[in-house]
């Protein structure tokens, strides 16, 4: 399945990060409080002030957008404005 935003919306997969502790215990970031705001584009929208593309390693707002689990991977769909900085 594939999911194809529409508008200014663009489709962010999650980067699932993992801390590793001094001793070398991988703590997985299901176990951290707070929530991922780092994610890689996967597909944008059809408006034309979309700013970022395919690849892009964006920012976006901590309580931004709507979670979608597709084939395993957690993605997160937003809107343009919700999209703070892309990570070079």
């Amino acid at each position: 399945m594939s999911i194809k935003p529409l508008g200014n919306r663009v489709l962010i997969l999650m980067e699932e990060k993992k801390t590793k502790t001094q001793s070398g215990i991988i703590i997985p970031e299901t176990a951290n409080q707070e929530k991922t705001t780092e994610g890689i584009v996967d597909a944008v929208g059809t408006d034309e002030a979309i700013t970022v593309k395919k690849g892009d390693k964006v920012i976006y707002d901590k309580y931004a957008g709507t979670q979608v689990k597709v084939d395993d991977k957690e993605y997160l769909l937003v809107s343009m404005d919700d999209i703070l900085a892309i990570v070079s």
